[in-house]
């Protein structure tokens, strides 16, 4: 079990150092500029391309954030900041069809360590996909 607990306890570390960099960036962001320019963008997309965020993510978070900047005519980067959490959270919002399978073959990958209820997972949404009259084939893989 100990080894265990040190995995754990040194992914919980490397995340809430990840979590520390980019809230500080953030803050550092914020506090750094007097108002919302392009420079801001920039500084704002490194921040969020750092954190791993990737460029896709990214780019719909800035867009979302332009949009509602421009919408609600906001200049000063403190009042800003509300609107990128909720651009943040809107990104990571799933919809109700997220996971529909539409009438064409889908594959659908589940990776994880020991333990943590993959098979229960592929089980349960293999049966989810019977009952809607979908063909499942399961595989696996070591």
């Amino acid at each position: 079990m100990g080894e265990k607990s040190g995995f754990f306890s040194k992914l919980v570390h490397g995340l809430a150092k990840t979590r520390n960099s980019i809230a500080n960036g953030i803050d550092a962001l914020f506090s750094g500029f007097s108002s919302i320019d392009e420079d801001f963008y920039e500084e704002l997309e490194e921040i969020l391309i750092m954190a791993d965020l990737g460029i896709n993510t990214t780019t719909s978070i800035l867009e979302n954030l332009r949009a509602k900047v421009k919408e609600q005519k906001i200049n000063d980067p403190s009042q800003c900041r509300q609107l990128l959490i909720s651009s943040m959270k809107e990104q990571m919002e799933l919809k109700e069809n997220a996971y529909e399978f539409e009438n064409r073959k889908s594959v659908v990958l589940l990776i994880g360590v020991n333990g943590v209820g993959k098979t229960t997972s592929v089980g349960k949404l293999a049966g989810q996909l019977k009952d809607k009259g979908k063909k499942v084939i399961l595989a696996a893989a070591d």
